[in-house]
């Protein structure tokens, strides 16, 4: 299978206790990832987890294969034709990537080019309050 067309394949049984039970999941593409981050309203932010539950749910299904949904997100964001902004989509606890280009730090100077302010007090930077800058897409 290819990152250039969807597919919705049945959950394994090794992954069941991950997508809490039985059901389909989406192997989404790199367009259908990058159409949703077009969507993403300049100053907000989309974590890893609900770009995966916003996706399920647009193609009615039980879940969103992370693995196949980071390959797409890292082949979007190196890409040098990249359009859509991809550095609004963190991880789920607020912390940014690593394989975007330029690593953490290229990451952190996109975000706070948009107003946002990193928390880099920790181990790992993260976007202070980013709970508050999260997109509601549908």
């Amino acid at each position: 299978m290819t990152l250039e067309e969807d597919h919705i394949v049945d959950i394994k049984e090794s992954q069941l206790r991950y997508f809490g039970g039985p059901g389909k999941m989406l192997l989404p593409s790199q367009e259908t990832v990058a159409a949703l981050l077009a969507e993403i309203p300049e100053r907000q932010l989309l974590t890893t987890d609900l770009l995966r539950k916003t996706l399920a749910a647009r193609f009615q299904v039980q879940g969103t294969c992370p693995v196949t949904t980071k390959k797409a997100l890292k082949a979007i964001a190196n890409n040098p034709n990249t359009a859509v902004a991809y550095w609004r989509v963190i991880k789920q606890n607020g912390e940014l990537m690593n394989y975007y280009p330029g690593g953490v730090k290229e990451h952190v100077r996109c975000l706070q080019q948009e107003g946002f302010a990193i928390d880099d007090s920790g181990k790992s930077p993260r976007v202070e309050n980013y709970k508050a800058s999260l997109a509601r897409l549908e």
